[in-house]
């Protein structure tokens, strides 16, 4: 069976380092870029089953960059990940076709779990928010957790 290869796009070498190295342990073949524009030149000449990316990098943010990538190949599931947990960007990525919004510090079990559920879910793509994703499960908890506005009675002559 042919190793499953997953492109990690951060600017930050050293979390790119830890990751492909965590990865490669776990059966896949990884590859790396540092910026946007190296990541589109290198989906020009290869081919990732999955895509793990950063939001901010020196030179494009995460929303322009996955707008991008999905308009080079629509079916590959990309996951961003991020040192600053915004539910309003989480929301708006996921609405843009990422499979999940995961913030740092990434947890090894996590993101191999959700790594793997991704790669599985890649053949059912239907171009649809994911229900079952961590992100949109914690959106929803979120708006359960929000309390209606009281109920208010107007009374006069």
């Amino acid at each position: 069976m042919l190793q499953q290869r997953i492109l990690i796009v951060d600017d930050d070498t050293d979390m790119c380092r830890l990751l492909n190295r965590f990865l490669t342990r776990n059966g896949f073949e990884v590859s790396e870029t540092y910026s946007g524009k190296k990541t589109l030149a290198w989906m020009d000449a290869n081919k990732a089953d999955l895509i793990l990316c950063d939001f901010r990098l020196d030179d494009m943010d995460g929303n322009h960059l996955l707008k991008l990538i999905k308009q080079k190949n629509p079916a590959v599931p990309v996951i961003i990940i991020t040192g600053y947990s915004d539910v309003k960007a989480a929301v708006e990525v996921i609405k843009m076709g990422a499979y999940d919004y995961i913030t740092k510090p990434l947890l090894p079990d996590d993101i191999l779990l959700t790594i793997k559920r991704a790669l599985n879910e890649s053949n059912n793509e239907s171009g649809e928010v994911k229900e079952n994703s961590n992100s949109v499960k914690k959106i929803n908890a979120q708006e359960k957790k929000k309390t209606p506005p009281p109920d208010i009675i107007v009374s006069g002559e």
